[in-house]
């Protein structure tokens, strides 16, 4: 298995190496003003607590970010409790009163929370935090003012835990009972967990934890090493001190800038910018087959197992997310560990992980799966752009404020003196110590020693003589001194009387300012005054202008609603007198056809029935067939003629073709090809068309109607023609469009009647007179016309047309 990294340290790798790959650019961003997040990984056992602390002689990534921080910002650091840290994971600002107040009142408190910088370093870490590379940042804002403020928490058993927090009698080892609850005795007080909460620019923190302000090096560490101790460590198969929870040291610089003249902290809170670097120290993940964990282990273990898994979770949904372009739900509060850092992975700042690999043997499989999770969150890359406040002041001012103070300090010794009297009494004692000679050694070894004394007494008359001059000189000076402020009296006396004739000007001059004052404030009372009439007025009569305004809406909404009713009202009574009148047109017209066709069915009864009478009439009689009785018509069944087929010497009834209601008009006829000739009587017949396969559009444009002729097979296996008719109307896009109107059916049926005989039938006719006695409708018909299936009118035609 091969697994890619951005960097690869061997075994024999120093501190210092690793710092400068991984930890200094997250220091450098700290100082710029960015977050950052560092956190070791790996299988328990394989050296993460040792990367992140270190070792005697040869500290670890921590105390080297905290050497290289104060190395940066040293001298531009701010006095203790000018900058001040609320609840809220912000920060103010507090001017050099108020701070001096401030640590008055830490210094008189029994137990100060803050370290102090005059103690000694405790030899138990000293070896740790002992740097002799003086690594520092080297682009360093030198106009703004910085403090560096520390806190120590760990996560056990995904509960929070303050390792500052100051408790009684062990707090971070509660004794737990059968009901797996914290005793609670008088000896022994349970420490709280803290909650996790969301700040106003929505980053988390940890409420109530308790945050040191730190001015050096050694104080931070000294706190680091204080939360240490409280740390849960537990002894088990695979690492004599094997870390049970997760530990977060998180190192926060604030910033300022200096105001105008370079002197003082801007109090400006939006000016403050606050950022932060995590130091996380991640327990190992192991296996309980081979740690042999039980109780309270094994749930640590589990515990441990779980939040990691969180972790991995969270990075593969992040993945997901960034290659596939999807949109899912990182799922940081299954875990205290990945909602705390929810904002870094959001792109709130850089993550840095150092993956620490064992190389035995027996870790392989845990070392495989923590090498491929590394490599794949080397492919999340999230970027948030981070905003800081605009300054506006002119850069250098702190330089040119120490250049000022310099140059006044030499003008003022120039002058007659030091500055403040620390510098005057330095320059006095160095003034003695290098004018007086040495002593010799009094040391008398011999009663007869007579050197020994005799260059005592010499050198003793010199400083005498030494001291004399000194005196009198001192002397000269403090007379020069007394004549200077003799001076300065008289001249201070003279400006006295000077400013006290400009102050009588003045004086006259304000009082003549205040009576116009006075004038102006009666004047503005009176303007006031009517200001409030007319506000007043001018309400009525907006007043009165708003009552009107409502009444016309209210009067105009009731006239829309009005003419709508109306406008609602008319459409219904027009669709209303258009739907009655086409009703009644269509009835009138049914009614109309209806009539129609029964008269013209009459008519042809009556003319059926006038050819079959001169049929019957010119028949020739020679003999008078005899007609049977019924009792013999009862006992024998009557038998079916057999029509006889047309009469040869009869010529063709020529046919006829039927002339289409809507003649008169432009028509499109579309017979498609696939359509059978019928060669039936009534054939339609359109004149003025356009007979068309397909329909086109140029035929349909030079023409107002379209007919469309269909066949189907009926269900008596009868072909029946639909003549499918609609009007042609041109579309608004300038084409043409059909909407279909009517349909008129055309089918050819057979009769099914009985057919009629004209004489009775067991008289046995002539020989020559078997075709004209014995006859019935098929006979008399050579031509067979088209008829309605089951109609008792007889044969005939009957037009079916059938609206939309």
């Amino acid at each position: 298995t091969q697994c890619s990294f951005k960097e690869v340290f061997g075994t024999l790798v120093v501190q210092k190496e690793l710092f400068d790959v991984v930890a200094k650019p997250l220091v450098e961003d700290l100082i710029h003003g960015k977050n950052g997040l560092l956190f070791t990984y790996g299988v328990t056992g394989s050296g993460k607590t040792h990367t992140m602390t270190g070792s005697p002689g040869n500290g670890g990534l921590l105390p080297r970010c905290l050497d290289m921080i104060f190395n940066s910002i040293g001298p531009f650091q701010a006095k203790r409790f000018v900058f001040k840290l609320d609840d809220k994971n912000g920060v103010d600002v507090q001017c050099k009163v108020d701070a001096l107040l401030e640590r008055q009142k830490r210094d008189a408190m029994p137990v100060p929370k803050t370290p102090s910088g005059k103690r000694q370093i405790d030899p138990e870490f000293a070896d740790m935090i002992n740097m002799q590379d003086r690594c520092k940042v080297e682009e360093v804002d030198e106009d703004n003012v910085y403090s560096v403020f520390v806190s120590y928490i760990e996560i056990y058993n995904n509960y929070i835990y303050d390792l500052l927090e100051e408790a009684p009698f062990e707090p971070i080892k509660p004794k737990w009972n059968n009901c797996n609850t914290p005793v609670r005795n008088g000896d022994f007080i349970p420490p709280q967990s803290k909650i996790l909460r969301e700040d106003q620019n929505h980053n988390m923190y940890v409420t109530g934890c308790t945050e040191v302000e730190v001015k050096s090096a050694e104080e931070a560490f000294e706190v680091f090493w204080r939360g240490q101790k409280r740390r849960h460590i537990a002894n088990t198969q695979l690492n004599r001190e094997s870390s049970r929870s997760h530990s977060v040291y998180i190192i926060k610089l604030a910033q300022a800038p200096l105001d105008a003249d370079g002197d003082n902290v801007l109090q400006e809170k939006e000016q403050i910018a606050l950022s932060q670097l995590s130091l996380v120290d991640l327990a190992g993940s192991e296996r309980t087959n081979r740690t042999k964990a039980e109780g309270n282990r094994l749930r640590e273990a589990s515990n441990i197992n779980q939040s990691l898994m969180t972790l991995r979770t969270c990075i593969e949904v992040l993945r997901e997310n960034q290659m596939y372009g999807t949109n899912k739900m990182v799922p940081y509060r299954d875990s205290k560990l990945t909602h705390l850092f929810k904002n870094y992975f959001d792109g709130e700042g850089k993550v840095r992980m150092i993956v620490c690999v064992n190389p035995k043997a027996e870790d392989y499989e845990e070392s495989l799966q923590v090498m491929r999770f590394a490599e794949m969150t080397q492919e999340v890359e999230v970027a948030r752009p981070v905003d800081r406040p605009l300054c506006g002041l002119t850069p250098g001012r702190r330089l040119r404020n120490q250049a000022f103070r310099e140059e006044l300090s030499r003008r003022l010794e120039m002058r007659g003196g030091p500055v403040n009297g620390e510098t005057e009494e330095q320059s006095v004692s160095e003034m003695f110590l290098q004018n007086f000679p040495p002593l010799p050694s009094c040391e008398l070894l011999d009663v007869n020693d007579d050197q020994t004394l005799p260059k005592l007494i010499e050198v003793l008359e010199k400083r005498h003589k030494l001291r004399q001059m000194l005196s009198e000189e001192f002397a000269k000076n403090v007379l020069a001194f007394k004549t200077m402020l003799q001076e300065f009296d008289s001249s201070v006396i003279s400006k006295e009387n000077y400013i006290q004739g400009k102050l009588s000007e003045k004086e006259k001059t304000i009082s003549g300012q205040k009576m116009e004052l006075e004038r102006l404030e009666k004047k503005i009372k009176t303007l006031e005054f009517k200001i409030d009439i007319l506000e007043k007025t001018a309400l009525i009569y907006e007043e009165d202008k708003r009552n009107l305004q409502q009444e016309l809406e209210s009067k105009s909404q009731k006239l829309q609603r009005q003419a709508s009713d109306k406008r609602r009202l008319e459409a219904r009574l027009q669709g209303m007198v258009a739907e009655t009148t086409m009703k009644w047109e269509k009835e009138c017209e049914r009614r109309v056809a209806a009539k129609q066709l029964e008269m013209q069915n009459k008519l042809w009864v009556k003319d059926e029935k006038l050819k079959q009478l001169k049929a019957i009439v010119t028949e020739p009689k020679n003999e008078k067939p005899e007609r049977p009785s019924r009792e013999r018509d009862r006992e024998k069944p009557v038998q079916r003629s057999v029509s006889p087929p047309p009469v040869p010497n009869m010529p063709p009834v020529r046919l006829r073709h039927r002339r289409s209601r809507s003649a008169g008009e432009r028509w499109v006829d579309h017979k498609p090809p696939s359509n059978l000739p019928t060669e039936t009587v009534m054939q339609p017949h359109v004149p003025n068309s356009i007979t068309v396969a397909a329909a086109s559009e140029k035929a349909l444009a030079k023409c107002d109607k379209y007919m469309l002729t269909h066949q189907e097979l009926a269900s008596d296996g009868e072909i029946e023609t639909k003549l499918i008719k609609g009007d042609v109307f041109k579309t608004r896009g300038g084409g043409q469009a059909v909407q279909f109107t009517e349909i008129e059916t055309l089918k050819q049926e057979s009769p099914t009647g009985r057919k009629r005989r004209s004489s009775p039938s067991n008289a046995d006719p002539p020989e020559g007179a078997a075709d004209s006695e014995w006859t019935d409708v098929e006979t008399r018909c050579s031509v067979a016309v088209e008829m309605r299936a089951g109609s008792t009118l007889g044969p005939g035609y009957q037009h079916h047309a059938q609206p939309k």
